[in-house]
């Protein structure tokens, strides 16, 4: 049986370089994680290209909802044209509309914006109230994967709803876990659901240096950051016995 494929979310330049070395089999690049994740600055995205696996780049403009007004679809536009421009594999997209279901018109326009570059959708769907229906419409739309936490807050407490998209994928698409999973709980999920691939931070708290920057409120005492160390043990728990 073939491992997960671990895909390692970051948002800075140095877990980019800590996940490389954990061994990430793909990087999504992003900022502000504790927003759960913008789209990451033309700097960062140029780091990435000497990325010795594919990179994946998240495309959202503001933390919030995925309701993107004209402007904000713009920008998007935009950047999808940016990570092109780099070289980079692909794009990390998601819209939904108010009540929750996949925006397929704001999908198809940054689908096709994105051309032959490679596309993820993100957890946009756990939004939605068919999940089904959803899949399908991914499928449709020509995503390789959906990132999904099954409509829970963790992946652990949504395996029923990811059985479900592993189900309607049916080999068409790959189903990514996220949210939660840690090396120590990462086999109990894949003995729970047969995912095709795992996506994490892989991150540690670090203390920030400077109590001048935690005193005026510029950092808190802690940050997250990807562990080169907690990235490799991913990659052994995932490894068949």
């Amino acid at each position: 049986m073939t491992a997960p494929l671990l895909e390692v979310c970051v948002a800075d330049p140095d877990s980019l370089q800590a996940a490389i070395a954990g061994g990430a089999q793909r990087i999504e690049l992003c900022s502000a994680l504790e927003l759960g994740g913008l789209t990451p600055s033309p700097g960062l995205m140029r780091m990435a290209r000497s990325a010795p696996v594919p990179v994946y780049v998240l495309i959202r403009p503001r933390s919030g909802d995925f309701v993107f007004s004209p402007a904000e679809i713009d920008a998007m536009m935009a950047d999808i044209e940016a990570v092109r421009g780099l070289g980079l594999a692909g794009v990390v997209l998601g819209a939904s509309h108010l009540d929750g279901t996949l925006d397929e018109g704001v999908l198809t326009q940054l689908s096709e914006a994105a051309g032959d570059l490679g596309r993820t959708l993100h957890r946009a769907i756990d939004l939605s109230p068919d999940v089904v229906r959803a899949m399908e419409t991914a499928v449709e739309l020509g995503f390789e994967r959906v990132l999904s936490s099954g409509g829970e807050p963790s992946a652990l407490d949504g395996i029923g709803r990811l059985r479900t998209m592993c189900e309607v994928a049916r080999g068409r698409m790959s189903v990514m876990a996220g949210s939660g999973v840690t090396p120590a709980n990462v086999r109990a999920l894949l003995a729970a659901v047969p995912v095709d691939e795992v996506h994490s931070s892989c991150a540690s708290p670090q203390a920030t240096q400077g109590a001048a920057a935690v005193r005026l409120g510029f950092a808190g005492p802690t940050r997250r950051r990807t562990d080169a160390a907690v990235v490799a043990d991913f990659r052994t728990a995932l490894a068949p016995d």
